[in-house]
């Protein structure tokens, strides 16, 4: 089964139901940093801020970004870097990217301006996706980077060699996009550490993500529909995004992404959110 095909199921069976929470306990993020156009749910002045996206608006927003891609005269197999935080923006930019037949490469939002070159040179990255936690690490890079031939900024005001992404999906269609996409293509590169040398690209391909989500289906953990799964580890990790991310939302899992995890409040997420499961 190809990995996109997860999602078009849960948007056509259960489009009204709950798949994205996002709750950050530490600081309101920047209303500005929100999709084109996303409804906001505010709680009360002592809640954590929470944002909430259903299966259909998943879909679709992952549909605009395939489309905007595919607009751009972007050819299967290319390859587009993500640099953002955990949030909901990051997971219907990779969907968006997969269905427009092009390879993720999620990069460490721990990297400096040096390691973000290697990894964008080492990969082949000819589309960057970040946000606003990295202009100035990508100010300092941004005319070294020959190969990447557009940068979509996701949020306000970006640098003038950005795009605005949100606003560009504004004008895309939320159809599916006309791409045949097979079980053997390659989804994603992911990097290494680098704890013994640089950091290392390591391919995955739809086959390969797919398995881990029929190896948890047949172990002996109890799961049921509509689960809430609380999401800590970074998603530019293969374990923080295949385990993390794309196995909950396969098994139709409620996910909640911390964009910032602070140990000391954890406590009060399990209390507010009360997760069936936290990886």
């Amino acid at each position: 089964m190809i990995i996109t095909d997860f999602l078009e199921r849960n948007a056509r069976l259960y489009g009204g139901e709950c798949a994205l929470v996002e709750i950050n306990p530490s600081e309101e993020r920047d209303k500005a940093v929100t999709w084109w156009d996303f409804n906001l749910i505010e709680s009360g002045a002592d809640a954590p801020y929470r944002r909430e996206l259903s299966w259909k608006d998943f879909d679709r927003r992952a549909n605009r970004f395939a489309n905007l891609l595919l607009s751009r005269g972007l050819k299967k197999g290319t390859k587009v870097a993500v640099l953002l935080m955990n949030c909901l923006e990051w997971l219907p930019i990779y969907f968006g990217i997969l269905k427009a037949g092009c390879v993720t490469v999620p990069m460490n939002y721990r990297y400096s301006s040096d390691e973000i070159k290697y990894c964008l040179d080492l990969a082949d990255v000819e589309v960057l996706v970040f946000g606003p936690e990295f202009v100035s690490r990508m100010d300092a890079i941004a005319n070294e980077i020959p190969n990447v031939k557009m940068m979509f900024y996701v949020g306000k005001d970006g640098p003038a060699y950005t795009e605005d992404c949100m606003a560009l999906m504004g004008f895309c269609s939320s159809s599916a996009p006309p791409v045949a996409l097979t079980e053997e293509d390659h989804a994603a590169i992911y990097f290494s550490s680098g704890t013994t040398g640089f950091p290392k690209g390591v391919v995955l391909t739809n086959d390969s993500v797919n398995a881990v989500v029929i190896n948890f289906r047949y172990c002996d953990v109890v799961y049921e529909d509509n689960d809430r799964y609380l999401g800590i580890i970074p998603v530019f990790s293969a374990y923080g995004l295949v385990c993390g991310m794309h196995m909950p939302l396969c098994l139709r899992f409620t996910l909640v992404p911390i964009p910032k995890f602070v140990p000391q409040q954890l406590g009060k997420l399990v209390r507010d959110f009360r997760p069936n499961h936290i990886i």
